[in-house]
């Protein structure tokens, strides 16, 4: 069953974020994930929620999105997404 990970970003250092922007696909690619939305135009249609960027993953399973972001191929990435933006990270289970 396909399994999504959904990131809410707020980049406050935009050099530091490109570099993880580089980083980031090759590992992604190699757990079998791929990117649906990757900072597009964002509009809110209801409530007050209004992300500034938005990242949507598409992966097999919830396993594979889970090794994924656990791996080691992943980890210098991540660390500069962390050091760079402040994010919320959801795994959700597709149908």
């Amino acid at each position: 069953m396909a399994a999504y990970v959904v990131v809410e970003i707020d980049v406050h250092d935009a050099e530091t974020y490109e570099t993880y922007k580089q980083l980031a696909p090759p590992p992604i690619e190699l757990y079998g994930g791929r990117y649906l939305v990757r900072g597009g135009a964002v509009e809110t249609l209801e409530g007050d929620w209004s992300p500034g960027r938005f990242v949507i993953l598409e992966f097999p399973s919830a396993e594979r999105a889970r090794a994924w972001h656990a791996s080691a191929e992943y980890a210098p990435a991540k660390s500069l997404r962390q050091a760079s933006a402040r994010t919320r990270l959801i795994l959700v289970e597709g149908l």
